[in-house]
């Protein structure tokens, strides 16, 4: 772990690594352990990540450690999850099968011995139960696409696993989401403005999956400190899972960690512009850029998708 410098000055990131975690309103520069401690009374912590980012990851993995050593009736909770895969990551922790066939059988990312092994394994090594927190990813593609009327011809058996009200928002929330997909508000193309709107329910019907989660992991274990893993659209700004968990739980204790990129022709660390988008800040290096070539980059896009626009939504949610 790199200490913070004589100076208290935020050094930029050497590597891909690394990261450099701090006070959003002071931008003191943090160690996990110093983290750990202003946080052990905290109900729910929320790493956000920008995913497959390996700073990112490796920054969760040592947050969870430092937490452990100072609350260790923890819970982890993962958005890379999704709840009707809940047996499968239970059968693993309970040593009833091996790594690739959790992965197999919870549909894990791709990306998950990489980026999310060593939380996994941490919470195995210590027992601790690790909540698949996501909504299932047929039931969101389906609302993206149909709307969320689709939920009306759930079984109930289906219907049941998902929050009650599942579409709770936030005005701040939507703009941020139309910033994002740079549209405005008052779209003119009709069919244009309703899969936006589709789209947007498919998200909420993620975060307040995600928020009933999180409360429900705090409710069936009193006392423990619930960490989530988060792409970081979810929660910075104290919007997405974080405003609806403040919507639906007033009463508990939140605290926000968000990753800042430090773009490599910035002298100082971005902090002033983003305190905002968190309690605490790591800031880290900016990934290579994927495609140069905006055709390639098109046609990535495309076969992306195509799977999904193939699947059909009718009927139930198997």
């Amino acid at each position: 772990m790199i200490q913070p410098s004589a100076s208290g000055a935020l050094a930029r990131p050497q590597t891909l690594y690394e990261s450099r975690l701090t006070d959003a309103d002071s931008g003191t520069q943090l160690t996990t352990e110093t983290l750990a401690q202003r946080l052990s009374g905290t109900d729910v912590i929320i790493i956000g990540e920008y995913h497959g980012h390996q700073a990112a990851h490796l920054l969760q993995s040592q947050i969870q450690a430092a937490l452990f050593e100072k609350q260790p009736f923890q819970v982890l909770s993962m958005e890379q999850f999704n709840l009707d895969h809940q047996a499968a990551v239970d059968a693993y922790l309970n040593g009833e099968t091996g790594e690739t066939e959790m992965i197999e059988d919870s549909h894990a990312w791709d990306n998950y011995r990489a980026s999310y092994r060593p939380l996994m394994e941490f919470a195995r090594q210590h027992s601790l139960p690790v909540i698949a927190a996501n909504a299932p990813a047929d039931i969101v593609r389906c609302v993206g696409r149909t709307g969320p009327d689709y939920l009306d011809g759930l079984t109930a058996g289906h219907r049941a696993q998902l929050p009650d009200n599942p579409f709770m928002d936030t005005p701040a929330y939507r703009e941020k989401f139309n910033d994002a997909i740079n549209t405005s508000h008052g779209a003119a193309d009709e069919t244009m403005q309703e899969r936006l709107d589709n789209t947007y329910k498919a998200q909420l019907l993620r975060d307040n999956t995600m928020a009933s989660r999180i409360l429900a992991a705090l409710n069936a274990h009193p006392g423990h400190q619930v960490i989530h893993t988060t792409g970081t659209f979810h929660s910075e700004e104290h919007l997405g899972t974080v405003a609806l968990l403040r919507q639906r739980a007033p009463e508990i204790s939140i605290a926000v960690i968000s990753p800042v990129v430090w773009p490599a022709d910035v002298e100082k660390a971005p902090l002033q512009e983003n305190r905002n988008k968190g309690d605490f800040l790591y800031f880290i290096q900016p990934l290579p850029e994927e495609f140069l070539d905006k055709q390639r980059e098109r046609k990535a896009m495309s076969a992306r998708f195509r799977r999904p626009v193939q699947e059909t939504c009718e009927g139930d949610t198997p």
